[in-house]
C-alpha cells in the first residue's frame, strides 16, 4: 500500500526553459511525477513574501504524492529534481529556481537530530511547518485533516492557530 506525503514546492526566480516561477513550480509536479512520485492532489499556486534578506516574492505550492519508496529515496529524488532545475545549494535564504521540501510523511516521525546534523538529513514532520504560512495555507487546499504527528492537530488548526492575532506585549507604566 502506498504511502501518502506531502512535498512544499517554492521557487522565485525564472527558468530559462519553463518561464516564472508558476511555471516552473508546474513543471516540476510533471518532473515528480517522471521520477517515480505520482501526484495525486496538488493546491493551487500562492505568491508569497519572501523570508529572510529582501527579494522577490516566492510561488508556492503543495502538492501530494503516493509512493512505496523509502523516505531517503524520496529525498535523493527531490535533491536530483532540484539540481535538474538549476538549484545551487550553500546560500540560506537565497533565491532559487526551486525549492522541494518533503514536510510531511503521514504519521512518520523522524527522530530529531542536532540542528547541524539535521541540515544534511532529514527530518519529517519539517521543523517550521507550524510556523510558516506560505505552507499551510496550499497545505489546508489538499489536506486540512492531515495531524501533526508530534503536534497532534490538524492542518486546519495549524493554519488557525498561526492567523490567530498575536496579543502584543503590554507596556508597564
Amino acid at each position: 500500500m502506498s504511502a501518502i506525503l506531502h512535498i512544499a514546492l517554492g521557487g522565485n526566480r525564472r527558468h530559462g526553459r519553463f518561464g516564472a516561477p508558476p511555471a516552473v513550480l508546474a513543471a516540476a509536479v510533471a518532473a515528480l511525477d517522471a521520477a517515480g512520485l505520482p501526484v495525486v492532489a496538488r493546491s493551487t499556486v500562492h505568491a508569497t513574501p519572501p523570508l529572510g534578506p529582501r527579494q522577490r516574492r516566492f510561488a508556492n505550492a503543495v502538492v501530494a504524492v503516493a509512493t512505496d519508496l523509502p523516505l531517503p529515496t524520496v529525498l535523493a529524488r527531490l535533491q536530483a529534481i532540484e539540481v535538474a532545475f538549476g538549484r545551487r545549494r550553500g546560500r540560506r535564504w537565497g533565491a532559487r529556481v526551486l525549492d522541494l521540501d518533503l514536510i510531511a510523511a503521514g504519521l512518520i516521525v523522524t527522530p530529531v537530530r542536532p540542528l547541524r546534523a539535521a541540515a544534511r538529513g532529514l527530518i519529517v514532520p519539517h521543523r517550521a511547518l507550524a510556523d510558516r504560512r506560505f505552507v499551510l495555507d496550499p497545505l489546508i487546499e489538499i489536506a486540512s485533516g492531515w495531524r501533526h504527528p508530534v503536534l497532534h492537530l490538524t492542518a486546519r488548526q495549524l493554519h488557525a492557530r498561526l492567523r490567530r492575532p498575536r496579543p502584543s506585549a503590554a507596556k508597564s507604566p
